[in-house]
């Protein structure tokens, strides 16, 4: 008697995915419909040689975590890419992506507000010992 069996593995990942950059825009919630959907856009500026204005769009309660934030922040906003199909009247398929917020925070760079150290204000060490105890741990 021969028996078989068939094993089957799903892997289910994330990637978490970042936009990071300065807020270029934020516009007010908008409500549609009457089940009260709500949608919130922001634009963000990234920094890099060609810098790229995302839109990214906040659905219900996401959308008020944008209060706390204001046009020119450096901004970091984790978020998911959504797609759809859409059939028209004649039968032929359209699709539609969206790129939806989920988390923003104020990126470390702004949150550290700290300037740059100019290392020539330094002066070198002119009295060192070799009998001071080296305590580093490497």
């Amino acid at each position: 008697m021969e028996s078989t069996f068939e094993l089957i593995i799903i892997i289910e990942f994330t990637i978490e995915m970042e936009v990071a950059g300065k807020i270029k825009k934020i516009d007010e919630t908008k409500e549609f419909g009457s089940n009260g959907f709500r949608k919130r856009e922001m634009v963000v500026t990234t920094d890099e040689q060609y810098p790229q204005m995302i839109m990214v769009e906040f659905i219900q309660d996401k959308c008020d975590l944008l209060n706390a934030f204001n046009v020119g922040d450096d901004v970091k906003v984790s978020i998911n890419l959504r797609g759809r199909e859409w059939v028209n009247p004649e039968g032929e398929a359209k699709y539609f992506n969206s790129i939806q917020g989920w988390r923003i925070e104020k990126s470390q760079a702004a949150a550290g507000n700290v300037p740059p150290v100019d290392a020539g204000s330094f002066e070198p060490a002119t009295s060192t010992s070799d009998n001071e105890p080296d305590d580093l741990p490497f």
